[in-house]
């Protein structure tokens, strides 16, 4: 089964330049009231870099952080492929324990 961070990095690969870019934007502003990543850390972030500032800030949640993300730009197809992976904290840590 692939990690969130492996899901989240080929998610965002799914993104179009222009598409990644409004992912970042949102990303600076408040999401499912977490504090939103200072525009400088994201300003040159690639792919991989912004799943580890995500995964850094939002921890457990950042699945269901990109999921609402997603909805905004909007990437419906990529948001209802992400559904698929757990994204409530309680699932995440049931399934790493087994």
């Amino acid at each position: 089964m692939e990690t969130p961070r492996e899901v989240l990095f080929k998610t965002l690969k799914d993104l179009g330049e222009n598409e990644f870019k409004d992912f970042k934007w949102y990303l600076q502003g408040k999401v499912l009231g977490f504090p939103g990543i200072p525009k400088s850390e994201l300003e040159k972030a690639d792919r991989g870099d912004t799943v580890d500032l995500m995964l850094r800030d939002y921890d457990i949640n950042t699945i269901k952080v990109t999921r609402e993300v997603l909805k905004k730009i909007p990437r419906n197809d990529l948001e209802e492929e992400l559904s698929k992976f757990p994204s409530d904290p309680k699932d995440i840590l049931t399934k790493c324990q087994g």
